[in-house]
């Protein structure tokens, strides 16, 4: 890694930072502790601040120079995950964990912010540092967009970083366009008519017929939706019955649909209510269905991730930048990079040598500390390159 005399001097601070959020782990919009601590950090680096849907924070390095203004995002939510990782720093808070590397993105934005905020006279424009509640759900991004984040002064760039157990320390994964799919939710409610289970001829079985729907609405990916087009339809949850010999009056199922393409996400959308709707009636049940849209797919702009190519080139070296294969999970980043030109890339924090390497949302999910330093580094590698990129 090629880190700064500054950023030497913080590595502690860093690592200090985040061992402080993970033992106080908290869920969204209930991040009050993590709020306080962000807020005090913030003033004790002399940077203006305001607050957003309560536990939100944005800070503000105004630079010297005029010029445009870029967003660095860090979320700070927390999950519900008992914690099994044996030390110093382990969650007191049992029942949630830190098992996404939101610490760390907290660490890392405090730490950029207090060290630009001391090259501020040199800066051409300024940096707005975005700490978000609720990235694991409900989403906090769209509401602190709702209340003004993308104003005052007005954003030209947003750009996210994700601490990434499947990369290994000393690299970062970066791509343009899609990188993170849509997340859309649903509730389907099959109503037949119960009876006792020797006697099915008298019932119209709602779990028989939810299981008819689910096989046919798995033939969506398989069969509707282009070959060369990636998509899930996925349920997660199927509620119904009391006792091993009743058949129920009603079966509830949700679940969850993904794309990397507004068409496609359009066609899940259509498809879906449409097939299982039409297999229910065939065995004579009804059917409701909601539909719950959630996030967008997360897009990132191609001339802000050669920006972030280039800067995690100058942090981590010419074999730092790694091209970051796409993922179906889900990001409400996307709703900022809607708005907004950005990207959102990853540092890698593995380590095969300590044991580092669970997955994200494990019980056991940790990792290499050595990775909070290169990421400050090429957040301040970012910003200098950014605020003075034409077209800003």
């Amino acid at each position: 890694m090629n880190l700064s005399p500054e950023v030497l001097r913080h590595r502690k601070d860093i690592v200090a930072i985040r061992r402080a959020i993970h033992r106080h782990p908290e869920p969204g919009f209930q991040e009050y502790r993590t709020a306080s601590l962000i807020r005090s950090e913030l003033k004790r680096s002399g940077i203006g601040q305001r607050r957003l849907c309560d536990t939100g924070t944005v800070g503000l390095v105004r630079g010297g120079k005029p010029g445009p203004t870029i967003l660095i995002r860090a979320d700070m939510d927390a999950l519900p995950v008992v914690e099994e990782n044996k030390v110093p720093y382990a969650s007191k808070n049992r029942g949630m964990m830190h098992a996404c590397g939101h610490d760390g993105h907290v660490a890392m934005a405090l730490v950029a912010a207090r060290i630009l905020q001391g090259r501020r006279a040199s800066l051409r424009g300024n940096v707005k540092f975005m700490f978000q509640p609720a990235e694991e759900g409900p989403g906090g991004a769209g509401p602190m967009i709702d209340e003004g984040l993308l104003e005052k002064p007005r954003v030209d760039a947003a750009f996210a970083i994700h601490l990434w157990n499947d990369l290994p320390v000393g690299r970062a994964g970066v791509r343009p366009g899609a990188v993170f799919a849509s997340a859309d939710e649903f509730t389907m409610t099959v109503a037949g008519k119960g009876g006792h289970g020797a006697a099915p001829h008298q019932t119209v079985d709602p779990v028989a017929i939810a299981s008819q729907v689910v096989v046919a609405c798995q033939q969506i990916v398989s069969r509707r939706v282009d070959p060369v087009k990636a998509a899930v339809v996925t349920f997660g949850e199927i509620h119904g019955g009391t006792r091993h010999n009743i058949i129920p009056d009603q079966v509830e199922l949700t679940g969850t649909l993904r794309a990397f393409e507004e068409r496609v996400r359009r066609q899940l959308r259509t498809d879906l209510p449409r097939i299982a709707a039409r297999v229910a009636a065939a065995f004579g049940a009804r059917f409701r269905f909601e539909f719950t849209q959630a996030y967008p797919p997360t897009v990132n702009d191609p001339k802000m991730t050669a920006l972030v190519r280039e800067a995690a080139r100058d942090a981590l070296g010419r074999s730092g930048p790694a091209d970051q294969d796409p993922s179906m999970g889900a990001e409400d980043m996307s709703l900022v990079l809607r708005k907004v030109p950005g990207c959102y890339f990853f540092v890698g924090s593995a380590n095969a040598r300590k044991g580092l390497t669970f997955p994200h949302h494990s019980a056991r999910f940790d990792f290499d500390e050595a990775a909070l330093a290169g990421g400050v580094e090429i957040w301040l590698r970012l910003a200098e390159r950014a605020l003075g990129a034409a077209g800003l």
